[in-house]
């Protein structure tokens, strides 16, 4: 009766059965855990926690086939659930796979690192191997997770099991006690980066730098925030800081190397990583690095061979074979094809690197022209990165409504004639692969005309005007536009042309090309009104296409289903088209990368007449221009204008329905 009534409360109430089910295990009745847990996956067989309760009994109970089952479904569910790969381990471990279990505890670790009984176990194994010194530095782990107060631990957990806004929650409660305390800081500075609040996340890190200054951990964290936030000079200043301290210290030889490279000293950066290199020879993730500055500083055939390199001594090293895929220029072997698919399906391989594998396969199969073996990869890595990103299309639609509801004529007409002044920035916007990189060229290849990068600021005010409550009022921003006073306006015109100055090189105009800032164009005519804004667009389906094909650093989650792309490309076009109707005629330049294709010449001189100008003969032969270039696109704008993207999307068309219904009868292709 007992059991039955529990079974009832399973199917009615899930969180309280599971909470029945872990008194169950606590207990050592394993019968009625299985019962309760059989009952929830009966009614949702992908619910999380029910399948590692089912893990853990099956275990306990000797059916090892069962719990290798339900963690297979796991791990296929949420590929960077640390528990599951703690469970496999234990599992493994009483199977006598040492060093299969060693494995799956080296993910769990990877994947949520606060998890003591896994550290625990390596370092018994590490032991029992005769690895003495990552036996001492596992133990040592364990301690320091043991010695956390308790709130920190269940923060950490949250943090690496998805459940970021309750990990704040804690982390807020526990810091408004002890606001001194720099693991907390640091944990909740990793919140803010995660929720994209980097300005929060800097100003936290370098408070807890300035409270513990030897602390190595949190000033490797303060430099991966001073990156997100493109402060290169200050990452590699921190860079220093740790070389200083011990400059023979591989780790910190390669922080100094992709600092430099990023602030694009790529001599210091290559040097740094030859130095990493001679005394960790064959260090996969260095010559992966090593290619990313090489391919960034236009020498190809030297990151296709460290790329290579990489590829040979860690045939799993996926973003090594992404990053040869990603040069759109190489063209894989029969034997690295074979090479990569035999890695995609091994078991043991990392949640990243199969994704990474998968688009590059991708790109490998689509060289050959097997398109629909093609698709097949492209959709397995966007299925992959698909279940790590937050993204929603309801959101997205949420927020574009927003703009175009607040946004109004009537904004723009009662906040005219405030604003900085300055007319230095030209915003190059829109969607990603949409041909903003070629446009970009062309423009740094004018004397006047500095190219930069896609440059956060826009988007690091947009979070700032949000608020502490963008969760609870979601317009708030961009509300408060119609409340800020000229002087506020003209400051954070004023913010934005200093803050972007280090990216400069003393010319008297510069681009900016982070494509989201479509999305705030009523903030930057507000704050910017001299500035000019050039909207790149793509045929619709090239554009979608060519996103969907594409894994991207970071950002861009739309891009990871081709209904979310397609959704977000109609939204874009929409809110586009509000902008058009509510600011002066003329304020933003539409350049269509087909017309581009077709005449060069004259679409050359229209981007250059709007922006005030001079034609020059250099921006016509762009591929000649000698700079780092940082985006996917670099090394097709280092040749001649060519239309070998046009209709790529043709080949795919049987697999392109779901795009070309969320895209609708106006956009796709009839």
């Amino acid at each position: 009766m007992g059991t039955s009534g529990t079974t009832m409360t399973a199917i009615s109430d899930p969180d309280l059965a599971l909470r029945d089910a872990q008194k169950a295990i606590q207990s050592g009745d394993f019968a009625t855990a299985r019962q309760i847990t059989d009952a929830l996956l009966a009614g949702e067989p992908t619910h999380k926690e029910a399948l590692y309760m089912a893990a853990v009994c099956a275990r306990y109970e000797g059916r090892s086939a069962d719990a290798l089952a339900h963690l297979d479904a796991l791990k296929s569910l949420s590929p960077d659930f640390g528990r599951a790969y703690q469970e496999e381990g234990h599992l493994k471990r009483k199977l006598g796979d040492l060093s299969g279990a060693v494995g799956a505890f080296e993910r769990a670790t990877r994947y949520n690192p606060a998890l003591m009984a896994s550290w625990s176990a390596l370092a018994d194994l590490y032991l029992q191997a005769g690895n003495t010194d990552a036996a001492t530095n596992a133990r040592a782990q364990a301690d320091r997770v043991r010695a956390l107060p308790r709130e920190l631990q269940a923060v950490t957990n949250h943090i690496h099991e998805g459940r970021v806004f309750r990990a704040e929650e804690i982390a807020r409660a526990f810091l408004q006690k002890h606001p001194t305390h720099v693991e907390g800081m640091r944990l909740l500075a990793d919140i803010g980066s995660r929720l994209g609040v980097q300005e929060d996340a800097e100003f936290l890190l370098e408070s807890a730098v300035d409270l513990d200054p030897d602390n190595v951990q949190l000033r490797l964290d303060y430099i991966q925030v001073l990156r997100k936030r493109q402060k290169f000079a200050a990452a590699l200043e921190q860079a220093g800081v740790l070389m200083a301290r011990d400059p023979d210290n591989p780790l910190f030889q390669s922080h100094f190397a992709i600092e430099s490279m990023q602030a694009g000293e790529y001599e210091t950066a290559l040097d740094h990583f030859e130095r990493v290199l001679q005394k960790i020879p064959g260090d996969p993730a260095t010559l992966v690095s090593r290619g990313h500055a090489l391919k960034t500083y236009g020498r190809t055939e030297e990151a296709i061979s460290s790329y290579k390199a990489a590829t040979d001594v860690a045939p799993g090293q996926g973003d090594a074979w992404y990053g040869l895929a990603n040069l759109k220029t190489y063209t894989f072997g029969d034997d690295e094809l074979a090479r990569m698919q035999a890695q995609f399906a091994a078991l043991d391989i990392d949640h990243m690197s199969r994704i990474h594998i998968a688009f590059a396969l991708g790109k490998a199969h689509e060289d050959r022209g097997d398109h629909d073996a093609a698709f097949l990869a492209y959709a397995q890595g966007n299925a992959l990165k698909h279940q790590t990103v937050r993204y929603t299309t309801d959101q997205m639609h949420a927020e574009f409504d927003a703009q175009k509801a607040i946004c109004t004529a009537d904004l723009f007409e009662a906040q005219a004639g405030k604003g900085c002044a300055a007319p230095d920035p030209i915003f190059i916007l829109g969607l990603p692969r949409a041909g903003s990189t070629l446009i970009e060229q062309i423009l740094a290849s004018h004397p006047d005309v500095d190219g930069t990068l896609e440059l956060p600021n826009i988007l690091s005010l947009a979070h700032r005007l949000r608020g502490r409550k963008q969760l609870t009022d979601r317009e708030r921003y961009p509300r408060i536009l119609h409340e800020l006073p000229a002087d506020e306006l003209s400051a954070l015109g004023e913010e934005y042309i200093e803050t972007t100055r280090i990216h400069r090189q003393g010319a008297a105009f510069f681009t900016d090309k982070m494509p989201n800032n479509f999305r705030h164009i009523g903030l930057i005519h507000l704050i910017l009104p001299n500035a000019k804004i050039i909207d790149a667009r793509r045929d619709p389906m090239d554009c979608c296409w060519s996103g969907f094909k594409q894994l991207f650093a970071e950002g861009q989650e739309f891009t990871y289903s081709l209904d979310d792309i397609g959704n977000y490309y109609r939204g874009y076009v929409d809110l586009m088209a509000h902008w058009d109707s509510v600011l002066p005629e003329g304020r933003v330049l539409r350049v269509q990368h087909e017309d581009v294709l077709e005449d060069l010449e004259g679409q050359v001189r229209r981007i250059l007449d709007y922006c005030g100008l001079p034609f020059d003969q250099a921006c016509v032969d762009f591929h000649k221009t000698d700079r780092a270039v940082r985006t996917a696109s670099s090394e097709q704008v280092r040749r001649p204008i060519n239309k070998s993207g046009v209709e790529q999307w043709r080949p795919y068309e049987a697999h392109l329905d779901p795009l070309k219904a969320a895209l609708g009868p106006d956009l796709a292709p009839q």
